[in-house]
This record gives C-alpha cells, sequence and structure tokens, in this order.
C-alpha cells in the first residue's frame, strides 16, 4: 500500500446524539480528517493529480500551481511530494498558521496574498501566475476542474451511498470549490430522487474558513459548482460554527470551522423534521485553528 492508497474510505459516524428525535431523525457524517493529509481535499487533490498525468497534462519537471485556503494546498504539497513534483501554493496571509507550517513540511513554495482583499485575491493572483508562466506550471485549478467533482461522485457519494443503511433524505454542505457538493449530490440524486440538499451559507464577516459566502457581487462563483442541485439554503454565522466546535469537542470530536457550520445547519434542519436521514461531512480537524483564536472563550 502506498500513500494515495490511504485517500477515501473513511468511516461513517452516528452522530444521532445531536437530533432532537434520535429514534426518528438520524444524523451521520464522515469522519474526513482520517485522509491522510487531514482533510476532505485529500480526494479531490488526488483525482486532480493523477487524471493530469494520465492525460499528459502534468508532465516531469512541472511545477503544481493553484489558489488554497489551506486544506487543498496541503494535499497538493503531500500528494506532490510522494509523486515527485515542485508546488506552488498561492494563499491568503490570514490562513492558520499550522496550514501554513504543514505546507511548507512538504516543501510547498506559499505565495500570499492581501488578507484584506479577501480570499477572490487569491484566485484572481494564482490565474496572473499563470498566464505570465504557463510553461512552468501545471495550473490545478480546483475551481473549475471537473475531476474535482469527479472524486466526490464517484468517491465520497458512493462511499455515503453503500455506508448508510436505508435511503438518505437529506445532505448538508457547503461550497468551497463547490467540488464535494456538487459530486455528492448528483450522486445522491441518482441513487434518491427525493433526496434534498441543504447548503450551508455563511455570513459575510467574519466568515468561515473554507467557505464561500455567496449572494456577493464581488465573489468568483466556482464553475464547477451546480447551484441547481442546492433545493434550499440555511444561513450559519462564524459565532454557530463555533459553539458547535465547542459541543463537539465536549463529545470527543475535535472538528473544524467548516464541519461545525455544517453540523449546526444540521441541527437547524433536524429542528424541523419529523423523520429522516441526515447526512453530511466532518471536512477536517480542529487542530489546524488553534492559531485563528477558534478555541478561545
Amino acid at each position: 500500500m502506498e500513500l494515495l492508497d490511504l485517500i477515501g474510505h473513511t468511516p461513517l459516524i452516528n452522530l444521532s446524539f445531536l437530533s432532537p428525535q434520535p429514534e426518528r431523525v438520524s444524523l451521520f457524517a464522515k469522519a474526513e480528517w482520517m485522509n491522510p493529509g487531514g482533510s476532505l481535499k485529500d480526494r479531490s487533490v488526488k483525482q486532480i493529480l493523477t487524471r493530469a498525468i494520465e492525460d499528459g497534462l502534468l508532465l516531469p519537471g512541472k511545477t503544481i500551481l493553484d489558489s488554497s485556503s489551506g486544506n487543498a494546498g496541503i494535499s497538493y504539497s503531500m500528494i506532490g511530494a510522494a509523486l515527485g513534483y515542485a508546488v506552488n501554493i498561492v494563499i491568503p496571509e490570514n490562513a492558520s498558521n499550522e496550514r501554513k507550517m504543514r505546507l511548507r513540511a512538504h516543501g510547498a513554495q506559499l505565495i500570499e496574498t492581501d488578507a484584506l482583499e479577501g480570499y477572490d485575491q487569491a484566485i484572481r493572483h494564482v490565474h496572473e501566475l499563470y498566464a505570465n508562466s504557463p510553461d512552468k506550471y501545471f495550473f490545478a485549478d480546483q475551481y473549475s476542474n471537473q475531476a474535482n467533482v469527479l472524486a466526490h461522485y464517484h468517491g465520497t457519494g458512493a462511499e455515503l451511498i453503500a455506508q448508510v443503511l436505508g435511503p438518505i433524505t437529506h445532505f448538508v454542505c457547503g461550497v468551497g470549490t463547490g467540488g464535494s457538493l456538487t459530486g455528492i449530490a448528483r450522486r445522491l440524486k441518482a441513487e434518491y430522487p427525493a433526496v434534498v440538499i441543504v447548503g450551508i451559507r455563511p455570513e459575510r464577516w467574519p466568515g468561515i474558513e473554507g467557505l464561500k459566502p455567496l449572494g456577493e457581487k464581488e465573489d468568483i462563483l466556482p464553475k464547477i459548482f451546480d447551484a441547481s442541485l442546492v433545493d434550499r439554503w440555511l444561513d450559519v454565522s462564524a459565532d454557530e460554527a463555533k459553539s458547535m466546535c465547542l459541543t463537539m469537542a465536549g463529545r470527543g470530536y475535535f472538528v473544524g470551522q467548516s464541519s461545525g457550520a455544517y453540523l449546526a445547519g444540521c441541527c437547524k434542519l433536524m429542528a424541523e423534521l419529523s423523520e429522516g436521514v441526515v447526512t453530511t461531512l466532518m471536512c477536517d480537524s480542529g487542530e489546524r485553528y488553534f492559531s485563528t483564536g477558534l478555541w478561545q472563550s
């Protein structure tokens, strides 16, 4: 077995203790921190890079290039190192120190952008870098690369169907690149046409790391995100996400901000339901957020 073989097939955890009626409304979440890079992003990055090699787009001597808020960058640096490629990541300067340290440990070069200009500035800057040196880089472009969606259609979504006993009635997820929501939702709707896809929408400020506050004019909408798959949206604040992270830590689960947001959304949803099987993702662990102040009371 090699490093890439460890990616995917994560455990499904029963979190029905969060449900007001656990005997009628159950909750299951995929433990994505169990991937070797510590997050859900290992799945999409593995698919993007291995497919690029197969298609002759990622050649020896090329440098892997993309923008990231942190987790995908770790996946690029880890998998790139395993495959023997240099990695350059454009990242907002306010990304957590823990993420930056992991990136550098794998040998990635970080190009930091002004935090005040938002994450979309990192996206704009990576496009400029590639336009100026197209022969130097393989631009992975996770926001536009359909391999991102396919990783979750064939991987995460298929695993959910296999692991959950009986029909899934709801799936709750937010949008970073849109790859996980789009891929999983398509797979679930193919299997269970009546499934309700619930999108988590964070507030603009202070925001939730890794999730886009959709609906703002200045936001760059990911090209791979299929908004037509979302049946309803739920707003979750950074304070609600943090409160849920602390609640989960008190039950032994140490999860990051996006996971807290998803689970807070699940609780809002479950309060409305008389019965159902709700599913979601726990994208990464809380250990990457100490320097952000997430765990300060």
